[in-house]
């Protein structure tokens, strides 16, 4: 018998070699070849479960096939780089394919290492490993003990990085300037640039940080392709933020030249939805189904267009989140709360499983169907949370909605 799970939206671009990969925004990662090498930063996966639980078949039947993605793992790596290179390209194929099973495969091969031999790369992975989990406080634990222990240079930037993506991702915004600005002393250039102007864009300065950003980016024809590219892609959330078109044109640059980033798919697909620009959102979704975070943005512009195929997606995303909620592997309850709130119109059950991904993930898109959730629900203690936690950073979000 064999099932296939296949999820989540975030970025990656793979090399084989080691590459130190840079968290400018949440949910972002590329392997960046340059002089240093180094490791991947994964951020955190989105499960989606497969279809629908069946327990009335033949001994003989085939439930589902699996597609042609298992790495060869019928040796255990020789050494502690071989298994390095080797977690590390499982998890870019998690990243890059939106499939959680290689996220497994590493985890098993790095639990079959002693912990007495784990070197500081290995920390970093196993940190990777844990945020694209969401076990966000071990991945913390392992990155601050390479901080305080490690003299490598390369593992004291990806450690940063990844500490302040894991603070902006939970909104802890005065850790993450922290990390952001040592990570400009130690490695200066666009990508500590984007990661400074992503807190000052969550603390009450967006448009600053945008122009900021944009001249930093104007000037730097000298950086190499990835950090141009990753600081587009940070522009094109700092416009989002300010509701300026230009955010389209930044993601659609980043698109352009990294078509499998799924995060940045995400994030225009959302931004063309709420501008109830249904036909270029069908067409970036279209292909995507296996991935929640774009399923779901599809089945809305889908129901909103009176296309005939709407019903027909939405039906496959109840089986899908039923078992995933069944087998306890709801890992990301955004896109299940989103369906709930857009789809099965049940907004006090999309509240409660948005603030429930509210606890641990702060991004705008969390904060901003949250309060979808709580207008809809006429939950007023759920509101006045999250204005005082907006209030409290000075925090707007063009696309966040009225509040009274």
């Amino acid at each position: 018998m064999t099932c296939s799970v296949k999820t989540t939206l975030r970025r990656s671009d793979i090399r084989r070699h080691p590459a130190i990969s840079f968290p400018a925004r949440p949910g972002r990662a590329f392997w960046l070849g340059f002089s240093l090498a180094g490791s991947l930063l994964a951020a955190p996966v989105v499960t989606a479960a497969p279809s629908s639980i069946q327990n009335d078949f033949s001994d003989n039947a085939v439930l589902a096939t699996l597609p042609d993605v298992s790495p060869n793992l019928s040796s255990a790596p020789k050494n502690v780089d071989e298994l390095a290179d080797e977690v590390q390209q499982l998890i870019g194929q998690a990243r890059k394919t939106g499939d959680p099973r290689f996220l497994g495969y590493a985890e098993r091969l790095l639990g079959d290492w002693p912990e007495p031999d784990f070197t500081d790369r290995l920390r970093v992975l196993r940190a990777t490993l844990a945020q694209s989990l969401h076990r966000f406080d071990s991945a913390r634990q392992d990155l601050e003990r390479v901080l305080q222990t490690t003299d490598q240079r390369q593992q004291r930037i990806q450690s940063r990085l990844t500490l302040a993506n894991l603070e902006l991702v939970q909104g802890r915004y005065v850790k993450a300037r922290e990390h952001c600005q040592a990570l400009a002393d130690l490695y200066p250039g666009l990508i500590a640039a984007s990661c400074l102007a992503q807190t000052e864009a969550r603390t009450g300065r967006a448009e600053s940080a945008y122009r900021r950003l944009r001249g930093q980016l104007a000037s730097a024809s000298n950086a190499d392709p990835t950090s141009q590219l990753w600081a587009e892609g940070t522009l094109g959330d700092l416009a989002a933020q300010l509701g300026l078109d230009s955010a389209a044109v930044h993601w659609g640059a980043v698109l352009q030249q990294s078509p499998d980033d799924l995060y940045t798919r995400a994030q225009l697909a959302d931004w063309q939805l709420q501008a109830s620009n249904l036909q270029a959102t069908l067409a970036l979704t279209k292909g995507y189904d296996q991935v929640d975070a774009l399923a779901v943005i599809r089945a809305i512009a889908l129901r909103e267009a009176g296309a005939p195929e709407a019903e027909a997606l939405a039906d496959s995303l109840r089986e899908r989140f039923a078992e995933a909620q069944w087998r306890g592997t709801l890992l990301h309850q955004r896109d299940f709360a989103r369906f709930q709130l857009d789809i099965e119109n049940r907004p006090a059950l999309a509240l409660k499983h948005a603030l429930a991904n509210w606890e641990t993930q702060r991004e705008p898109l969390d904060t901003r169907l949250v309060l979808r959730a709580a207008q809809s629900a006429a939950d007023q203690s759920a509101l006045k949370r999250l204005q005082q936690w907006l209030a409290q950073y000075d925090q707007t979000d063009h696309r966040y909605p009225e509040t009274p």
